[in-house]
């Protein structure tokens, strides 16, 4: 639909008009009528309906007329076209019908299309530094613009130099594997020694404790046998003592008779010595028995006063050294544990990293194949560098996480559009869209809004102010034949009014917060005061100020430009009357 639209400056104010199409739809604008008003002279109907006009007019603005009649008969005409009945004109007049019906809102904006599922495929493959390449060559690589299916390769990169890393890295991890190995074991033995110390520790404890309770117990215990034994030894030796001290009375009688024998003759010499030294004999053992019993009573003594005492302080101190034995060896086999756990764990984490290490530069092998992840078309990726284009081709270097090319899946796609300030509050997702092309104006889509961005457009540093909303519409359709990049136009299914006043949108004058239509009256043009309400792209519904069936002016901007070949009104100056055509 071709439109035009014009401003004018009247009254110090803007003075908006609506588009204007050169054509206009039957079906949803009503009749539209082409009439070209004959010429009128100053005495005709047209004047005396003009006389009429002024005298209903309030005093002030009679007095004002008067005024504009003493200064020109062309400003009385130029003043009563703007107020009330329109003058007479050369200009063809068009006309359209105010009906009533549904009036549906839509939100029109344009963009790009794309696809909804363009996956990108980037180089995945690192760089080695010591290969003297910045990036990794490309051996081949599918041709730009070819249809391609899941699974087809696409790119395949030099992989020489990661299989020589790789078979160092085979090395390493073996090494790993070998400390690894060795750690666990001095781990495992250190579990066992850790629990045979504590074990004995544990059984010195308990050893010294039972000898303690054994050396105290006063029935049966130690001490107190050590103290009966001695006590049987002294019974012993008292015995022994009254059997020498009954020797020695029997060996002293016996000597007394010897001596008297021999006195009187009846013995010899050798009796008597042999008398004399069995007394000495008896009278010895007799001595040392005694001395036998005075040690034994200075045991019992000693082991009653000092060695009860000492050995009872002996074996508490050694319950109380096994006892500190146990907590230190708990500790030592705490810190051996922590050190042999530290060094398995240790070795664990540098197998772990020589693992992945090497599964990764296996799968940098595997990824020097890229193969297609969906079926789409070959597109290869643009360098966004505008001083140094790079170019996908078979021996170039491409860099880790450089894009290589995209599969746009053509059958299911979107339109990437942009929705201004202004209507964003009335862009929801899901609400239901119509999508057309410039390539394909006579299909139809059907979309649907999928999301609205929160933040504004940023654009670059030459956009202008207008803040504008990135939307997405996806079309619910399966096509063929688009391409990305194809332009396209997004009707967004806002609203629709049901059973309102509707007239077309380049009907309606607004100045500042007035509004007003040319409206056919009796074959005279009668400016009226409206109430505009909500509008889409070509009529805006009318609450107040027209009827159904009334005719409006098309092209209320003849009816301006008429007006405005006479004098300047009052209220404007030179300088605030201007008139624009559409860009």
């Amino acid at each position: 639909m071709s439109v035009r639209a014009a401003w004018v400056y009247t009254r110090g104010s803007l003075l908006i008009m609506y588009p204007m199409s050169a054509a206009i739809d039957s079906e949803s604008a009503g009749p539209v009528t082409v009439a070209a008003e004959p010429t009128r002279s100053a005495s005709g109907p047209a004047a005396r309906s003009i006389w009429r006009r002024l005298f209903r007019l309030s005093a002030k603005r009679v007095f004002v007329l008067l005024l504009f009649v003493a200064l020109g008969g062309a400003m009385i005409v130029v003043f009563s076209g703007t107020r009330g009945s329109v003058a007479a004109t050369d200009v063809k007049l068009i006309y359209a019908t105010v009906q009533r019906g549904n009036l549906p809102i839509t939100v029109t904006e344009r963009g790009n299309l794309e696809s909804q599922q363009n996956l990108q495929i980037i180089c995945e493959v690192d760089d080695i530094p010591s290969d003297g390449i910045n990036g990794t060559l490309i051996v081949w690589v599918i041709p730009n613009g070819t249809s391609v299916q899941q699974g087809d390769r696409l790119v395949e990169f030099d992989s020489s130099h990661h299989i020589e890393r790789l078979d160092l890295q085979i090395l390493d991890t073996e090494r790993a594997r070998a400390t690894q190995i060795q750690a666990q074991a001095k781990h495992d033995n250190q579990i066992t020694q850790n629990e045979t110390a504590k074990e004995d520790a544990d059984l010195k404890v308990k050893l010294a404790k039972l000898e303690l309770e054994m050396f105290c117990d006063e029935e049966k215990g130690t001490y107190k046998l050590e103290v009966q034994e001695i006590e049987r030894q002294i019974d012993d030796v008292n015995n022994e003592i009254l059997a020498a001290q009954a020797s020695l009375e029997f060996k002293k009688n016996e000597k007394r008779g010897i001596e008297s024998l021999f006195k009187l003759g009846y013995t010899g010499k050798s009796d008597l010595d042999r008398s004399r030294l069995e007394s000495m004999q008896a009278e010895g053992l007799y001595e040392a028995k005694m001395n036998r019993l005075r040690t034994q009573l200075a045991s019992l003594e000693k082991k009653k006063t000092y060695e009860h005492q000492m050995r009872r302080m002996t074996l508490e101190g050694g319950l109380a050294t096994a006892k500190r034995k146990v907590i230190q060896v708990e500790r030592d086999n705490e810190a051996q544990l922590a050190h042999a756990k530290a060094a398995l764990q240790a070795a664990n984490e540098s197998l772990k990293k020589e693992e992945e290490r090497l599964k990764r530069f296996q799968e940098q092998i595997e990824k020097c194949k890229i193969a297609a992840p969906q079926e789409g078309m070959v597109a290869y990726a643009l360098s966004t560098n505008p001083y140094y284009r790079e170019e996908i081709r078979e021996g170039a270097a491409i860099r880790p996480r450089q894009p290589i090319l995209s599969l746009p899946n053509l059958k299911q796609m979107q339109v990437k559009t942009s929705v201004h300030e202004s209507v964003l509050d009335q862009v929801k997702a899901g609400q239901t869209a119509t999508v057309r092309l410039d390539a394909f104006p006579d299909r139809n889509y059907r979309g649907s809004v999928q999301s609205v961005a929160v933040m504004p457009d940023q654009g670059g540093y030459l956009s202008a102010d207008t803040k504008v909303y990135e939307t997405i519409v996806t079309i619910l359709d399966e096509v063929e034949q688009l391409k990305p990049g194809m332009t396209a136009v997004v009707e967004i299914h806002v609203d629709e009014l049901k059973n309102v006043l509707t007239v077309p949108v380049q009907a309606i004058v607004q100045v500042k917060k007035d509004s007003w239509c040319y409206v056919d009256v009796n074959g005279t043009v009668e400016r009226r005061e409206i109430t505009p309400g909500r509008t889409n792209d070509k009529f805006v519904e009318v609450q107040t100020g027209l009827e159904p069936g009334e005719r409006v002016v098309l092209n209320p901007m003849a009816i301006t430009d008429e007006a405005g070949r006479g004098e300047t009104p009052p209220e404007a100056t030179e300088g605030e009357r201007k008139t624009e055509p559409s860009p």
